[in-house]
């Protein structure tokens, strides 16, 4: 059974907005998380096991503040979708866990063909490494292979069936870049091992666990908690009620608006 390792830089205490202090128990519900939790060997086996038993009502509270955590960052090599998108998900994830690969493969591109290429979705991935040394190599091999426009092809190699079977040695890693279409392997090489590699994934793991996250995959709808690779059912209910949720906070004429420049620009930002 692997024990995760948490990262040792900065601390692990819940975010604060404000006054509002914004904790696991009060947001993210994970009392139900026990399939995907870090620890319990389901979360580290085949992708072709059941989905984790978790609880996800989409009918669940929406967090303003968690909502705030979406970058919407034009510059973000590690996203897919409109900046301006009514509705972000936030994916907190490793590349060594068996349900992340399970959404990757299942959920994820159907969710991306009909929510992201119509200008509703954004995705924004976070990396959440918690299996150690292999999972911290593959994040940062994610976040360098971005830098040369190729992380959406490697997420896709690294989550591919059988991948992390063969473990994210820092030689492995190398071999699913060039296997995503990086082109400077050396470049690639030396930003895995470079500080700005080190910090992104580190913001990204405090992000991870001061929301109280502390299994994967963990995901935000516009700030609405979702805990494990879930149906695909569980995804569309979110996603079309923050849609619906956005539509009326908008109004008429700004969600026309919106309509018309998603269907003008289409998903220019979509990079998968």
């Amino acid at each position: 059974m692997p024990t995760p390792k948490k990262s040792t830089s900065g601390s692990k205490k819940p975010l604060v907005y404000g006054a509002v202090i914004v904790t696991a128990a009060a947001l993210l519900g994970f009392a139900s998380y026990k399939a995907t939790a870090p620890g319990n060997s389901s979360t580290d086996t085949s992708t072709t096991s059941p989905a984790a038993e978790v609880s996800a009502d989409p009918q669940a509270g929406v967090y303003p503040e968690l909502a705030k955590l979406a970058r919407r960052d034009a510059g973000d090599k590690l996203a897919v979708g409109r900046t301006d998108a009514p509705v972000v998900l936030i994916e907190y994830a490793d590349f060594k866990c068996g349900y992340c690969g399970k959404f990757a493969r299942d959920t994820e591109p159907e969710l991306i063909e009909e929510y992201v290429e119509d200008g509703t979705l954004r995705i924004e991935w976070r990396n959440f490494p918690i299996f150690g040394e292999e999972s911290e190599n593959a994040a940062r091999g994610s976040w360098a292979a971005g830098q040369q426009g190729r992380f959406w092809e490697f997420h896709a190699a690294a989550y591919a069936e059988g991948a992390k079977e063969k473990g994210f040695s820092k030689d492995r890693v190398k071999a699913l870049a060039q296997e995503a279409g990086v082109k400077d392997l050396a470049r690639f090489m030396k930003d895995l091992d470079g500080e700005a590699a080190r910090a992104a994934v580190a913001k990204d793991q405090e992000q991870a666990y001061g929301i109280g996250a502390t299994s994967t995959p963990s995901f935000l709808i516009n700030g609405r908690p979702i805990a494990g690779a879930q149906p695909k059912e569980t995804f569309t209910r979110a996603i079309e009620a923050a849609a619906e949720q956005a539509r009326t906070a908008a109004g008429p004429e700004t969600t026309e608006g919106s309509q018309d420049a998603a269907n003008s620009t289409g998903s220019q930002d979509a990079a998968k």
